[in-house]
């Protein structure tokens, strides 16, 4: 049975299999309080998911039992532990081999553990959606919020979305299955949050009815085959271009990064639409403006807020995916800015170089504050950067 001739039937459980633009622009949705751990239970509830893999590791064991207990409501085919985070991502690759949709969890260390699956996903075109709930990386371990870890994930040939809220977390992780699967992107999907700030904090978050599901993922709209009794597993290497000589390799693994990354190029219009553009802007005509991802967008709104009571004016762009990068949004959106500032919430500042890389004039990128291993960044940590910034640009004025 198709995808298309599923909608309107029911499944076991009595959800109706439903048009995804229904459930995400027409369906009502209830206000319900609830931990992001929850909201990633009730989001894998409508998602019609098939297959979900766990092992433990601060903060996402909670969400990975949580969806155990949807395995025994019957709403999860298959669940099972796996024996470290590689195990975990080597049997997801062998159910999305297989036609399954699959989901999973990690974070921190688990997430670096399963490094070597995540450019194979990709390699392989599996539309396989991992959460990852940010954490600290480094020794002394930390388990508390850190975002390292989506440095390492983002040339891994995954579409990757940031998360800010509760309520982010649960339509992309909906929304995600419907751009990962799209047939000419079927690649992984990284939705992130950062783990406490999200995952074990309460909040409001309008869900759409739980009767109600999206479609089945249909392997056959894959633009390479799925596993069966005529396909081997490893869908590239029907002919061992490896064993005849190095110039078929090197053409062939360079065209294929080429096509893997092409492929997250052409998701843009399907997300651009799901998520109501790749970044959002709240008073973009600010000659100053904060442009962050995940929670540290939270603290930009309060600075905002802030600053106003001090009598400036600064604007917001809040990017929410990754990869795609909003290049094009970004130029834009800053175009005007004498000063942009990006709080981050790890010491790298990896988001302040990708946006160096793309706006006109660079050096008006702020690179921070940024804040590691778990540390908080109160709003008035922002506001200091950017108030002993601007006076550094006037004193620096004053001199000329």
């Amino acid at each position: 049975m198709t995808t298309t001739a599923l909608i309107g039937t029911k499944n076991k459980k009595g959800q109706v299999y439903t048009d995804p633009n229904e459930i995400f622009f027409e369906a009502p949705r209830d206000a319900s309080f609830l931990t992001g751990s929850e909201i990633i239970k009730e989001a894998i509830k409508r998602s019609s998911c098939e297959m979900s893999v766990a092992y433990p590791i601060t903060p996402q064991s909670e969400a990975a039992s949580l969806i155990g207990e949807l395995f025994a409501e019957g709403y999860v085919d298959i669940y099972s532990r796996g024996a470290s985070e590689f195990d975990v991502m080597s049997i997801c690759a062998g159910g999305s081999f297989g036609g399954s949709r699959c989901f999973t969890t990690t974070a921190g260390p688990g997430t670096l553990r399963a490094m070597e699956n995540f450019p194979m996903w990709a390699g392989s075109r599996l539309p396989i959606q991992v959460c990852i709930t940010c954490r600290g990386i480094n020794s002394p371990l930390s388990i508390q919020p850190d975002t390292l870890e989506l440095y390492y994930m983002l040339e891994t040939g995954c579409l990757i979305w940031h998360a800010e809220t509760a309520q982010d977390l649960f339509d992309f992780i909906m929304k995600g299955f419907v751009v990962a699967e799209q047939p000419d992107v079927h690649l992984p999907i990284a939705v992130a949050c950062d783990g406490f700030f999200v995952t074990h904090t309460k909040d409001v978050v309008m869900m759409t009815p739980d009767d109600m599901c999206l479609p089945r993922y249909d392997p056959y709209r894959s633009p390479v085959p799925c596993m069966d009794m005529e396909c081997p597993p490893v869908r590239m290497m029907r002919d061992p271009f490896v064993m005849k000589n190095n110039y078929i390799s090197y053409a062939t693994h360079a065209s294929w990064q080429q096509e893997v990354r092409a492929a997250i190029e052409r998701s843009r219009k399907h997300t651009e639409v799901l998520l109501d553009g790749l970044i959002e802007i709240e008073n973009g005509d600010a000659e100053v403006l904060i442009v962050s991802s995940g929670t540290a967008v939270s603290q930009g709104r309060e600075t905002i807020t802030l600053m106003k009571d001090e009598g400036f004016d600064v604007g917001l762009v809040k990017i929410k995916t990754l990869r795609p990068f909003p290049t094009e949004e970004i130029k834009a959106a800053t175009r005007n800015a004498k000063r942009i500032f990006v709080p981050e919430f790890n010491v790298a500042g990896w988001l302040a170089r990708e946006v160096k890389a793309v706006v006109e004039d660079n050096q008006r990128v702020v690179a921070g504050p940024h804040v590691g291993g778990g540390m908080t960044m109160p709003p008035e940590v922002v506001m200091e950067r950017i108030l002993r910034t601007l006076k550094a640009d006037k004193e620096e004025l004053s001199h000329v």
